[in-house]
């Protein structure tokens, strides 16, 4: 419903959504008419970044995002300031000191002398090779500033005719210009991607030159760090004559598991030659002992003397680390030893009832083993103990060392990782710039006129702007339209609708009338009728009906009067009684020589009702006052009562409820009472309390009519059926 009202408003304003658009239209072909003609240019750039042929040092495979990330940075750095103004510069020279300038000279530029022409030069050249902005604080400079501007050659004028864009997802950057010369076009495209890659590669190479002087002063810090801590850990080594700690401490652990297996070994060979020695003495009596050892005494001193030779070479042989050639020297001695003992068992005689040679043998030659056996014992325990104390003392090396190994780890990496950045960042200062301009900017052509695109476009601006209004009036009006929104909002039923008429008054006699010219149409008609049906239906026999509305002039004695021609149509007897004091318009309409003042005090009689055909009025002589002031209720209450034999229908307008007191005072005395809502105005706060007071009426209240209604087009047979139900209801 929302959508078919917004149409039938913009329906209203059809004319002047055609007329507006066509004058802002005829109006923006006049401002552009006398446009001068633009050319315009385009130059490409190839960035290099996707460019394989120029990426030799750097293969690295780029995400699209780093991709896009490195196009925007170039994008912005081709409108910087710094870029265009370095632009700004060349042009501004030109044309200062060419006899061909770009353009027409402004009037700031007219005014200059040969002098300040040449300051201005020798100004702007500084700061063209200087790459320095001009300052506003300097007032020389803000001169300046005022003279590129007049010529259109300042940031912002050349800014808002360029357009830089990267092209599709390739490698390239196009960048175009306009203006009103040719030559000046392609001047001003060529000079910024000169200036452009000029900064861009000043800018790496000074940005390249502070990265390799910071990484070569940090990578001779760290080389010198990893020289210093690899100088303090040999200086430890030589201190501690330590040549290669873990072999050393695998040797010596070495040595002492040899050691170790060797006693153990010995140990055995002590055990089980002391027990031959015992199992043999047992076999010995104490006469054959007295009688051995007596024999043996002499021949043991040299027998003695080789073992103790034997001793020494073992000791001698267990301390040099089991040396070969001391070995030969120690089994030669044990050889002889052997021999001596074989040599002293020929001389041993025993007693003559005894066996026993072989058992002396073997015992002397075991006593000698044993001997030997202790001693190297001794000495395996004096070397075991030398290498322990020697294993000891290479532990505290072990963590210092450690120590000095890890710090040294720790530099070296660092001096690694500084290198590799060192070496990257000389390739890439050392690599030629991957930007190039590829296609240079040629003279500008004509561009096609832009004129009837801004004429056709300021149009349609309009018209879109003028729709926008429209809508955002509609949006925030809360003003009464149609039927339905009155019914919906004061929760009230509405008989009908009646839409505006445009004549200053209404002749009831010429109404029906079809022969005579009409005022009102067809459908004013047709929709009396509906309301009057309406009426009838609710009315429930009763035949006092006050016509009543919230504010005044919203329509009543219209209505009284066309509904008293619409029951005359059917043959009733009718009669309108004025009852508004305020404002006795009906009186004054019909010029009734009949009062309602002169019946309720008996001054009248009921003679007019003797002409029918025709609607009979009683009108009132507008003095302040009501009806219950006039005479008694209960006497008013009885002369409508006598009303009610006489006629038909009797509608009386009474006061608006803006008059609270008269109109109460006719509203308990009808039969029923309709109210006149004006279409097109809201409801306000004032009028919540009269909506109020009609709801406590009852089915006395039988509802609304709107009047004056301008957009409402819904015929009468459509709207009958809510209608209904709602007066129903």
């Amino acid at each position: 419903m929302e959508g078919v009202n917004f149409i039938n408003i913009l329906k209203r304003h059809k004319y002047a959504l055609l007329a507006i658009p066509l004058l802002v239209m005829l109006l923006t072909y006049v401002l552009v008419r006398h446009q001068p003609n633009t050319y315009g240019s385009r130059a490409r750039i190839s960035a290099g970044i996707l460019d394989g042929s120029q990426q030799f040092l750097n293969k690295e495979n780029l995400g699209e995002s780093k991709i896009n990330q490195q196009f925007s940075n170039l994008l912005q750095m081709l409108q910087l300031k710094t870029v265009v103004d370095q632009v700004s510069y060349l042009l501004i020279i030109h044309d200062l000191t060419s006899d061909a300038p770009f353009k027409k000279p402004s009037k700031l530029m007219g005014q200059l002398n040969a002098d300040a022409r040449a300051h201005a030069v020798k100004v702007y050249s500084d700061m063209y090779k200087t790459r320095q902005p001009l300052s506003n604080i300097d007032k020389d400079q803000a001169g300046l500033i005022l003279l590129i501007k007049s010529m259109g050659y300042d940031f912002e004028s050349l800014r808002n005719k360029l357009r830089i864009w990267r092209v599709e997802s390739s490698d390239y950057i196009d960048i175009t210009y306009e203006s009103e010369d040719p030559s000046l076009t392609a001047y001003v495209i060529n000079s910024l991607c000169n200036e452009f890659i000029n900064y861009y590669t000043a800018s790496n190479l000074q940005n390249g030159s502070k990265a390799i002087d910071y990484l070569g002063a940090l990578l001779k810090e760290k080389k010198d760090a990893l020289n210093s801590k690899m100088q303090a850990l040999k200086e430890f080594k030589i201190k501690n004559r330590v040549l290669n700690l873990n072999e050393q401490a695998k040797s010596l652990y070495g040595q002492m598991a040899d050691f170790e297996t060797r006693k153990e070994i010995t140990q055995k060979d002590i055990a089980s030659t002391t027990g031959a020695l015992n199992d043999i003495d047992s076999r010995f009596s104490t006469n054959n002992h007295q009688y051995i050892e007596s024999k043996l005494t002499a021949i043991n001193l040299d027998i003695i003397a080789t073992q103790q030779q034997a001793e020494e070479l073992n000791r001698q042989y267990i301390q040099s680390g089991f040396d070969p050639e001391i070995k030969e020297k120690l089994d030669s001695a044990k050889s002889r030893l052997t021999a001596q003992i074989n040599q002293s068992t020929d001389k041993v005689m025993l007693n003559p009832l005894t066996s026993k040679d072989n058992l002396v043998a073997q015992k002397l030659k075991l006593g000698v083993d044993l001997e030997l056996a202790k001693n190297s014992t001794q000495s395996l325990d004096q070397e075991i103990t030398k290498l322990n104390h020697k294993f000891d003392m290479l532990v505290p090396n072990e963590a210092v060392i450690q120590a000095y190994e890890e710090d040294i780890s720790v530099a070296s990496q660092e001096y690694i990782e500084i290198l590799k950045k060192y070496n990257q960042t000389s390739m890439d200062l050392n690599a030629t710039s991957k930007i190039k301009q590829i296609e240079i900017a040629p003279p500008g052509t004509l561009q096609p006129s832009k004129k009837m695109v801004l004429v056709i476009l300021s149009g349609i601006v309009a018209f879109v702007i003028y729709i926008v209004i429209l809508f955002v009036l509609f949006y925030f009006d809360d003003s009464i339209k149609v039927a339905s929104e009155l019914a919906n909002k004061t929760n009230i039923p509405v008989l009908g609708y009646l839409p505006l008429i445009r004549a200053s008054h209404l002749d009831v006699k010429q109404l029906w009338d079809n022969t005579a010219q009409k005022p009102v149409s067809d459908e004013f008609k047709n929709l009396l009728r509906s309301i009057r049906f309406e009426l009838d239906m609710v009315m429930y026999g009763g035949r006092l009906l006050g016509v009543t509305s919230i504010r005044p002039d919203e329509g009543k004695t219209l209505f009284t009067i066309s509904l008293a021609s619409a029951y005359l149509m059917i043959n009733k007897r009718v009669l309108v009684i004025d009852g508004n004091f305020n404002d006795p318009a009906i009186t004054e309409i019909t010029n009734t020589k009949y009062f309602i003042e002169d019946y309720l005090t008996g001054k009248a009689s009921f003679a007019m009702a003797e002409h029918k055909g025709e609607v009979h009025v009683l009108g009132n002589r507008g003095n302040d006052v009501s009806i219950f002031e006039i005479n008694d209720e209960q006497v008013v209450r009885q002369k409508l009562l006598e009303l009610k034999d006489y006629f038909d229908i009797v509608i009386i307008e009474i006061p608006d409820l803006i008059k609270m007191n008269m109109a109460k005072e006719w509203i308990e005395v009808v039969d029923r009472v309709v109210g006149v809502f004006e279409s097109n105005r809201s409801i306000k706060r004032v009028d919540e309390d009269q909506i109020a007071f009609l709801k406590t009426l009852d089915n006395k209240f039988t509802g609304w009519v709107l009047n004056k209604v301008t957009n409402e087009r819904v015929k009468v047979s459509k709207k009958k059926s809510f209608f209904m139900k709602n007066a129903i209801t």
